[in-house]
Parts: structure tokens; sequence; C-alpha cells
């Protein structure tokens, strides 16, 4: 060590201290790009031209300070006496390694205070300020159980208590930083951030750290800058132009001030958010509103007039040789007759000047953050040698229960009672390392303020305290908190993508982080009813259904055809007009029964079909309305059993006419298995097939009231219906119509050839033919109409099949009936069929006719030489 570079005070306990008082100036000049390199924090370019670090200076003091205190502490250490050997690092970690090593070894000379240019063997060391430094010299001195705390080596690599055993800080791990950056990046939810750091253990490993705090939280990284890996320029155009408003630095650059970068709000590390060189008026206008974590700041009582002391032409002159340069440094003068070329221009000091509080970096002790570790570190070794003192023979942590012997401390000793230590500083905090050598973290939150003077003040706006084990406790004042980027009160809003508004939900683009996404629609059935980026879209529950805003559940619509909506009105007129046309034709055969045209139509059997016929009108009104269980068995039942009536009315009809027309053998009589008792029989045998089936469904799976939503189960309304219980029930009801309708168009169609008298066959073909159509079309239609309208394709069915019957079957009869009565003799309805040259064979059936006129037809016929037809006979006859 040179006598330069060095204080020394002796005692029976000599304290180590490694400080980097002076700064090595590095200049790059890539194309036009200068940026500087001159410390930890890579901010070089905002010092002062000469390299001595006032801060750094008062570090030393504090220690000094310290061991003075102590010293005079009749309770703490009362038979020992601390001294102190403080080295310049001059921020080289070549250099630290070396002082340390001098230290630990007692081999270097010329020390200042020194006999005979000796020193002695320091067994602990405090010190480096810096993460890198500490680091090389930890790895030296660890496998020598050579004890370092450090009071501002913040990386949280250090915290591996395997690869270096001996190292404790007073300093918290930067871990604990990272986790309170990432806590109040959620807090203010500022998701889109830049990272800015310096290439060096502390910025590498403070982006890391933080980096890992962020995964899982929703916050994302639009950037991350190493200041010396790539020119400046590039990385000032990269933090202009991102939309990331808010930047995490653990390094700052005098480019973004010079460019006048003004947008951005900064969150400082514990480096420089409290480094007074940085908050020059000149940089405000950029840095105004930082927001960033200190280390807890701590009041000394008497520390700020032992800084003020200090005199060149005091006695503690003679043993610090940095004093000269402090005294320099702040009066802006010279100390003695040998100008350098650099102090050529400066007065020569006069002699009469004096530190005052607060009037430079060294004499302010307004945020002693880093000045306090020093002391807590002062303090530690203090404590860890009173347990050394106060240990009792036999009582001893070593073998057989010895007691170190302090006269021959022994480095390792120092390692083992440091990590037991437990006291409270003179200022009232509790203080201890854990098993990582680490102290609990402590921040204060800073923000930076602006004084109606233009300089900035440092304000605590809250706290964030952690440590390993135990819940974190983070506390933030927003209305103390003057926000950057020219933001004003209102808090800066740092997203990629603005939050996503109610009903939708967030969509990541392609290719880009998950914070920059699209805001879609929720999907039907589906709502958010909050605003975020992480919004996400719920379904609603059953029986609900989402707003149309798709902000809300809302309870589903109960939705069925009834007779208030106009479908159902239109439906229920319609079903009422057929059966008020069937009661009309109905009360025109009955008033005109006896007349040629109702006989010769077999009036019982077109009395049956119409009352069929009405019912099939009248059990359209059973569809309509709120499904019940006894309108569900009744529907489908009355509607199988009606058009099962009506068919077989009508098939037997078309048997009759085929077999009274078809009968061409001689002797042939198979009218008289077609008399109106069989015709009866047969229509009771078919609709008694159709009751039974019905009875059976009925009885083993009934239709019954049921909710059906959409086709995927869901929909804003809730259709109820009648389920039809049993699918083979309802398939035979359906299916037995069926079989008996294409029956009837089967017969209908061979005998729709017959006299024109008789065109009944073909009356009954284009009935069933409309019947077949409407029921065929019906099937696609049902399948595919949504909700209750389902219903009305039924109903209109059952309507246009019974208004087909209606109309092809009665109206031609009414329209002679009632407008061409002279048609509704005997005379138009007579027809004789002539079979062959020797037989004629006349429906008695359909036409009961008188004796003398039927003969008088079968002498006409069988007086023809051929067979011939004759049909509507002239007034001859």
């Amino acid at each position: 060590l040179s006598s330069n570079n060095n204080v020394y005070r002796a005692g029976d306990v000599v304290i180590g201290g490694l400080f980097p008082i002076h700064l090595f100036v590095i200049v790059f000049s890539l194309e036009g790009n200068v940026y500087s390199v001159t410390s930890y924090l890579s901010i070089s370019s905002f010092l002062p031209s000469v390299s001595f670090n006032q801060r750094a200076y008062r570090w030393l003091q504090t220690m000094i300070f310290a061991v003075e205190e102590i010293n005079r502490d009749p309770a703490l250490l009362p038979n020992l006496t601390l001294g102190f050997l403080a080295s310049d690092t001059c921020r080289s970690e070549g250099t630290t390694v070396g002082a340390a090593l001098a230290m630990v070894t007692g081999k270097e000379a010329s020390v200042v205070g020194t006999e005979c240019g000796t020193t002695p063997e320091v067994p602990v060391i405090i010190g480096d300020a810096r993460s890198s430094a500490s680091i090389v010299v930890a790895q030296t001195l660890g496998p020598f159980d050579l004890p370092m705390v450090s009071y501002f080596a913040s990386c949280a690599c250090l915290s591996d208590d395997w690869r270096y055993p001996s190292f404790f800080r007073t300093v918290p791990s930067d871990a604990f930083q990272a986790r309170g950056m990432a806590r109040l990046l959620r807090l203010l939810r500022w998701v889109w951030v830049g990272l800015v750091s310096e290439d060096g253990d502390y910025g590498k490993f403070g982006v890391q750290l933080l980096l890992q705090e962020l995964q899982g939280s929703g916050v994302c990284v639009a950037y991350s800058e190493l200041p010396s890996k790539r020119k400046i320029s590039h990385i000032v155009d990269t933090i202009r132009g991102s939309t990331a408003r808010v930047v995490v630095a653990f390094a700052l650059m005098e480019e973004v001030v010079r460019q006048n970068i003004t947008d951005k709000q900064w969150i400082a590390s514990e480096a420089w958010v409290t480094y007074s060189a940085l908050a020059a008026p000149k940089n405000l206008p950029s840095l105004a509103g930082t927001i960033g974590f200190a280390l807890k700041k701590a009041n000394i009582p008497g520390l700020g007039p032992f800084l003020t002391r200090l005199h060149p032409n005091g006695n503690y002159q003679k043993s610090d040789p940095f004093l000269r340069e402090l005294w320099e440094e702040m009066f802006g003068c010279s100390l003695g007759v040998d100008l350098s070329v650099t102090q050529s221009s400066r007065r020569q000091c006069t002699g009469s000047e004096v530190i005052r509080e607060g009037e430079s970096q060294y004499a302010d002790v307004s945020q002693l953050r880093a000045s306090y570790n020093v002391y807590k570190a002062v303090y530690a070794i203090a404590y860890a040698i009173q347990d050394m003192v106060a240990c009792r023979p036999g009582d001893g942590v070593f073998n057989g229960g010895q007691c170190p012997d302090i006269r021959k401390l022994q480095p390792s000793q120092i390692v083992h009672y440091l990590r037991g230590v437990n006291f409270s500083t003179p200022v009232g905090e509790s203080f201890h390392f854990d098993m990582n050598g680490d102290p609990p973290a402590s921040y204060d939150i800073i923000n930076w303020h602006v004084t109606p003077e233009g300089t900035a003040e440092f304000v605590q706006v809250g706290h964030f305290l952690s440590s390993e084990g135990s819940d974190d406790q983070f506390h933030m004042d927003m209305d103390k908190v003057v926000w950057g980027g020219g933001s004003g009160e209102e808090v800066p809003v740092s997203v990629c993508s603005a939050d996503c508004p109610p009903g939708t939900r967030h969509a990541v683009q392609k290719g880009r982080p998950v914070c920059c996404f699209d805001c879609l629609s929720c999907a039907e059935g589906e709502i958010s009813n909050t605003t975020g980026s992480l919004s996400r879209c719920i379904r609603c529950p059953e029986r609900f259904w989402s707003n149309p805003d798709r902000t809300a559940c809302i309870p589903q619509l109960v939705d069925f055809l009834s007779y208030s909506d106009t479908m159902g009105v239109i439906l229920s007129v319609i079903s009422v007009s057929g059966a008020t046309l069937t009661a009309g034709a109905l009360a025109t055969f009955l008033y005109h029964r006896h007349s040629a045209l109702v006989k010769a139509n077999n009036s019982e059997l077109s009395f049956l079909l119409l009352l069929s016929l009405k019912l099939c009108f009248l059990c359209a009104l059973v569809f309509i309305g709120r499904p019940k269980l006894w309108t569900c068995m009744l529907r489908h039942t009355l509607f199988g059993i009606s058009f099962v009536f009506c068919i077989s009315c009508l098939l037997s009809r078309t048997v009759v006419v085929l077999v009274a027309f078809r009968a061409t053998l001689p002797g042939e009589n198979l009218m008289r298995y077609f008399s109106p008792t069989q015709q009866r029989m047969g229509i009771s045998l078919c609709t008694l097939i159709q009751v039974l089936i019905c009875v059976l469904w009925l009885a083993l799976a009934p239709p019954r009231p049921a909710e059906r939503r959409d086709r995927e189960g869901r929909g804003p309304r809730v259709v109820l219906e009648c389920e039809v219980g049993s699918v083979v029930g309802f398939s035979l009801v359906l299916g037995y119509i069926g079989l008996l309708a294409s029956l009837c168009l089967l017969l209908a169609f061979l005998a729709r050839k017959l006299p024109d008298n008789f065109n009944e066959a073909k009356f009954i073909t284009f009935s069933m033919l409309i019947f077949c159509a409407v029921w065929i079309s019906f099937i696609p239609a049902y399948v595919s109409t949504p909700g209750k309208y389902t219903v009305a394709v039924e109903i209109f069915a059952i309507l246009a099949s019974s208004f087909g019957l209606l109309f092809c079957l009665f109206a031609p009869k009414c329209f002679i009936i009632l407008l061409r009565p002279e048609r509704n003799t005997k005379k138009h309805m007579i027809v004789c069929v002539c079979v062959c040259a020797y037989e004629c064979v006349c429906p008695s059936s359909y036409t009961k006719m008188k004796t003398e006129t039927f003969h008088y037809f079968l002498t006409h016929c069988r007086n023809l030489s051929t067979p011939h037809l004759h049909t509507q006979e002239d007034s001859r006859l």
C-alpha cells in the first residue's frame, strides 16, 4: 500500500476498509458516438472532471466515526480498542484485490502512521462498494475463511454461501430490490417496460433477477439494453421509439438527457436514485418524477459535525492523504506551491475555508444510506468481537468448548461469530445476518421532486420491507408522487395494448409478447365484466345468457308459441277457420242429406270424414300455448288418431269406388264385402291400431314438457316444447299415418280413369298428393327451423294437409249443392258401365235408384251391340 492511498490508525483489532476514493475515466469514441464508463453507475459524464469521489470519502469518514464512537462506548469492547486501515481501490478490481491481500498479510510497507514501515495483519475487511470487485475479493479470501463485510455490493450472486462462505454485507441483495420493482410495476399496472443496465455484474444480475420476478406477472419487457454492447445512439433511438413509457434503469446515460427524452417514467435502482450529482438542474427536464428504491435512510447522530471538523491545517491532515484533494475539490483552490497543469488556473487556498453541512456531496448528511451501511458494518464486527470476548471457557463453540483468544484472533473465528450477531444500532434499528450473510431488506421508495428554485428534492413516498421467510411489506403514498414523462398528477400509462373493455377478451398477437393483444368480442353466452389486459370471457351459468353488450348474464327468456304471438294468432285463426269451414260443409251435407249428390257420395262416410277433418283442424290448437304434461300427451296422440281416422275413411271410400268399377267378371259380387257395416268395421279397425300405438306410447314413455336451447345447448332463449319421450312411439305413429296415406294414394291412382260423374278417385288422388307433399316437405323444414317456429311448422303442416283434403274432397260437392242445384239430381248421378256385350253393372251401392230405372238402363245397355260406356245421359233419359 502506498502512503498516498491509505489511512491507518492502530488498535487492538484493526479493521480493513476498501473505498473507491478515486475513479478511472475511460472514454470510447465509436464513429462519433462517445460514452463513458467510469463507475458502477456508468454515469461518469455526469461527474465533475476530476476523479475524486466525495461520496466514497464520506463512507471512509463514516467508518472512522463508527470506530471512534465504539472506542468511546464503555459498554461495547471496554477493554479493546479498534483500529482501521482504509485503502483506495480506484474502482479497479486489480487494485482492490491487491489492497485486500496487502491488508490480510501485513506485508506492505509505507503506510502512514505505522512504525518500521509495516502494517499489522487485518482479520476482517469492510468493502468493497462494487459487486464485481467484491466477487473477486470474496473468491480470493473465501478459501482462507477471511471475513469480508460489504456495504454496497448488492449482487444477488453473492448470496451463494457455498461459493462465498466468508462474505457478509449490510446492503440487501438485489433479489429483494427486483422483488420490490416487480411489485411496483404490478401495482401501477405498468405492463410494458424497457430495461437499461450496465455491462457489469450489478446490471446483468439485476436485470436477470427482475426478469425472473416478472415471469407470470403479466409484465412484458419491450427491450433490454446494455450500453457497452451497442452504440449509444441506437439505444437512445430504441428508448425514444418504443411505446413503453416506463424504463427500469440500473444505469443511466448522458445521451438520454442530451437527446431531450422527456416522455419517459424512470424507475431507478438504489445505485443512482439518491445520487445528487445526477440530479443537477440541467438533467431534471428528463429525470424529474423518477421513482426508485433507495437503501434505508438513517440519521446518524454526530456524523455531520464529525465530517465538517476537517481542516488541512489540523492534526488529522498528517494521517489522511485524501484531505488535501477533498479541500481543493470542494473549494476550487490549491494547497501548496507545486501546482500541476490542471491546478495552474486555480487560486491559492487561504485556509479560512470552512466545510458546512449540505454544501457538498461529502458534507450532505440528508441521504445517509450507503454511509449507514458502513456504519452498521463496523458495529456488526464490533458486536461479533464482543461476543468472542464474552465467551466463557467451557461454553465456547470450538473444540472442547474453547473460547477464542482475542490476543491471537483468527479470521475464521470472526466468521463464526458474525453469523450469530443480533444487535440494535445506536439509531434503534435491529440488525442481523441471515444464513446467506444477507441483512433484512429495507428500502425507501424515493421520488424526484423539483423545488421552486429548480433543484431536485429526494422525497420518500413509500417503503418496502422484505426478508427470507416473511411476507413482504409494500406501501406507497400515491398522493405524494410526482410522475415523470410529463404526466404531472396522472399516473403514466405504459401498455403495449390498451385494456380490453367489458364485453371483450384479449387475444395475443402472433409473434409478440403477451402484453400485446387485440380485443375480441366475447362469444354468445359469454361475458366479460372487467376492464384489463388479462380480461377473459366466462360462460354464463345455466338458465342465463349474455346481454347484447356481453357484459352481464341475464335470465334466459322462456319462449314458446303462445296465443299472444302474431304467429300464434294467425295459426289459431286459420285453425278455427278450417274447423268452421269443415263444420259448414258438414252442415251443408246434413241439410242436403237426401239429395242425389250426398247419397251418391256415401253420406255416412262423408259425415265421418268431415268429423275427422274437424278434429284435425282443432288439434292444431293444442300445439299453441305453454306446454304442459296433458297438452304434450294430447298433442301427438290427438294428431295421430285424427289423421288416421280421416285417412281410414278416405281409404274406405277409395276401395269401394275401385271395387265397384273394377269388378268385371260375370257373376262377380265383390260389393257384398264392402257394405256399410264392413266399411265401418274397417275404419274402426284402422283407427284402433293407431289408438293402441298411442296407448302404449303414453304408457311406456309419454311426451312431456322440456326445455330446448339452441343447437349447441345454449341460447338467449329457452324454448319450451313437448319432448316426444319415445322416438320409437312417435315414429310408429307417423309411420302408420304414412302407410295408410301411401296405400290410399296408390288405390286412388289406380281408380283415376273412372267415369266423369265419379271423379271421386281423382279428387282423392289430388288430396293425397297434397297430403304427402306437405308432410315430405315438413321434415327438412322441421329440422332446420329454430326455436318455437318448429311448432309453427308442424301446425302449418297439419293445417295445410287438412285444407288439402277439405278443398279437394268437398269443395266441388258444396259448389254443386249450393251454387248448381240443378245438377244435384238423380239423372246427373246415374252411371252405367257395360263391361261386355252381355252384362251391364250399375253400382247400386252408390246410387240407390228405383228398380224401373235400373232395369231401363240394364235393357238399354244390353241392346248395345258392343260394350259401351254411358255417362251423363242427356234429356232422352
